[in-house]
């Protein structure tokens, strides 16, 4: 099958602790199921130039949107950032991942990118979650009824939501969905990683020593 590629989105403020755990997880390999591919991770940017994000860290994106094709991609991971409220170049990022959905690649956008979606109506027919309801309802989108209260979720189209205080379990579903981890292993990772369960630890030595 070869390296799987995993699109994730760069820009200005992005939220720097929104995407580590997704990110990191995807490439490092001791957790996955065997034989243990991997997958590649790619940054891209609406334009060329470095990336800053909130945290101050630097970021050379590898490509722009333009040259994107859902057909090369196993997912676009959309982080939140404060310029999903001012940037105009962000609205690009919503109708890019409106295309992945329909050409059937999945998309995770957590925090701001939300809000984004929001107002680009991909979350109109779908479930989905984000920071608050509220916060989704003040950019007057027709999804309220669609809103469910949870730390992530993930739509049968393949959308995958969270808010900003749920970064684990955002990660959670990414790996869910690209199957990276087996069920029992994934559980574990997330008992570890959101609640500190010690007993978690056995599950993943015994993973990785396989």
């Amino acid at each position: 099958m070869g390296r799987r590629t995993v699109h994730v989105a760069v820009y200005d403020t992005l939220a720097d602790w929104e995407i580590g755990h997704a990110t990191a997880h995807l490439r490092e390999t001791a957790f996955h199921r065997p034989p243990r591919e991997g997958f590649t991770i790619r940054y891209v940017a609406a334009r060329p130039g470095t990336v800053t994000t909130m945290g101050g860290m630097r970021i050379e994106p590898d490509l722009t949107l333009e040259d994107v094709r859902p057909q090369d991609s196993a997912m676009l991971i959309l982080p939140g950032a404060s310029a999903w409220a001012s940037d105009p170049e962000m609205p690009r990022f919503a109708r890019a991942a409106r295309e992945f959905l329909a050409a059937g690649v999945p998309v995770a956008a957590i925090c701001g990118a939300t809000a984004g979606l929001a107002l680009e109506g991909v979350l109109d027919e779908r479930e989905h979650t984000s920071a608050a309801a509220e916060f989704l309802a003040a950019t007057g989108y027709q999804g309220g009824d669609h809103y469910r209260e949870a730390d992530a979720v993930t739509d049968p189209s393949g959308l995958i939501t969270a808010g900003p205080t749920e970064p684990v379990a955002f990660a959670r579903e990414i790996l869910a969905r690209l199957e990276v981890f087996e069920p029992a292993v994934l559980d574990a990772w997330f008992r570890l990683f959101s609640a500190s369960d010690a007993a978690a630890y056995g599950v993943l030595e015994a993973a990785a020593a396989r």
